[in-house]
């Protein structure tokens, strides 16, 4: 049975947080026998909702064979083993069914670790009197006792869980740590798709890339994060991120799960945030979008805003009048050059213009220079060396701080002379 609940008297956003409930059984796999609206100014401190509207839920619960309930919101512990006394079913709150999502989807190692520490931080709170009576006894003269009941045992276990995958968790953060150490050397520009989930983060992912990461229309289909190279064009590549999709009210318990996952988009030169402009929902899922990326320190990152589902749109709307944007659709592949050429004009926007000089042991050099920068002049000296006028990443003229600058030529500009040097 879906039960769901609203507080307040915003009928707008009733009508948004239902769709969204649904469409979370849905992606969770539930086949709902029955389904229940309530409101309320103010949760009930026993039972979250009246009494009246408990034993409602307990008479449909008997009268659809109803074994599990899943509510709308988050119930404290005490709420929810009261409901499950009152309704005489297993009682599920939002994050709980989240959770659950989240431990179908999860196909990597590290995954899998973080959704199952963010279940075990859930339920360390939820553990019950379900095992008292398997109490231990202690002999001998006033010693006896109810000993350890098997509820300290199942949190001391817990509490020894945890810790574990807190540490294999290190390990795997300090592993994504080095990936991220190997890009920055490689001095590749690093883009991260994020947007609300099902808004089409994947489908505009293999579009760009040419990849197979699995799609479905419902929340949640992509869990582990994907890195591809992303070619724009002959000579300029950058690293493109597909990360999990976010939602409303999302569970702190994953937020702090997957920390390292996360973390990423802080470090990211540019940020995709992809929008479903089908949606009559958009404007407060892309606020929710802003408010997670707020929440990991990645609201400074730059950020370009990507209209997908374009073709869904009616006639009467005009996606032209609204500037700063990029509408597309990912499915179809209109506006996708676009695209492109936005991120190609993004990531030249901190090149700078470098006159070099290069002695003749610098071959190898040269051929880096071409891949990595925009040649637009190169001619040979009589001595053999070759000097270039190109674009170069700003990140990438480090490499060159410690050579002195010359001025050979006033007509060409200032010379970085790197004569004598090993390239």
């Amino acid at each position: 049975m879906l039960v769901h609940v609203a507080v307040g008297a915003d009928t707008r956003a009733e009508d948004s947080g239902r769709g969204e409930f649904m469409e979370l059984a849905r992606s969770a796999g539930l086949v709902p026998q029955a389904q229940l609206d309530f409101r309320r100014r103010s949760p009930h401190p026993r039972f979250y909702f009246g009494r009246g509207q408990a034993e409602q839920l307990r008479q449909c619960c008997l009268r659809h064979g109803v074994r599990l309930a899943v509510v709308d919101t988050d119930l404290s512990p005490s709420q929810e083993r009261n409901l499950e006394a009152e309704l005489e079913c297993r009682v599920l709150g939002r994050t709980g069914l989240i959770l659950d999502i989240f431990a179908q989807r999860a196909r990597s190692h590290e995954g899998k670790l973080q959704v199952e520490l963010a279940q075990l931080n859930y339920l360390s709170t939820r553990l019950v009197r379900g095992w008292s009576h398997l109490e231990r006894q202690k002999g001998g003269i006033g010693l006896r006792g109810p000993g350890e009941t098997q509820l300290e045992l199942d949190r001391r276990l817990l509490t020894r869980r945890i810790q574990a995958l807190r540490r294999r968790l290190v390990l795997v953060e300090r592993q994504r740590s080095q990936s991220r150490m190997r890009r920055r050397r490689a001095r590749l520009f690093h883009i991260a798709l994020v947007g609300y989930t099902n808004a089409g983060k994947s489908t505009l992912f293999n579009r760009l890339t040419g990849s197979d990461v699995p799609t479905a229309d419902q929340l949640f289909a992509t869990l582990d994060p994907t890195h591809r190279r992303l070619h724009l064009n002959k000579r300029r590549d950058a690293v493109l991120s597909d990360t999990v999709g976010f939602v409303r009210d999302l569970p702190v318990e994953l937020v702090r799960a997957f920390h390292s996952t996360l973390e990423e988009l802080r470090e990211c030169d540019l940020l995709l945030h992809v929008i479903d402009s089908s949606d009559e929902r958009s404007a407060e899922h892309a606020a929710q979008v802003r408010k997670v990326l707020a929440q990991i320190g990645a609201e400074k990152v730059p950020m370009v805003e990507i209209y997908n589902k374009a073709d869904r749109l009616a006639p009467e709307v005009q996606p032209s009048e609204m500037p700063n944007r990029v509408w597309l659709s990912a499915r179809t592949g209109a506006g996708v050059e676009t695209l492109r050429a936005r991120l190609l004009q993004e990531i030249q926007a901190g090149d700078s213009e470098v006159h070099l000089r290069l002695p003749i042991t610098a071959y190898p050099l040269r051929a880096e220079l071409h891949r990595v920068g925009q040649v637009e002049e190169e001619w040979f000296t009589e001595q053999g060396e070759c000097e270039m006028r190109l674009w170069l990443p700003s990140q990438y003229l480090t490499r060159f701080e410690r050579f002195q600058v010359t001025v050979p030529d006033a007509s060409r500009g200032p010379v970085l002379s790197l004569v004598g040097q090993r390239g």
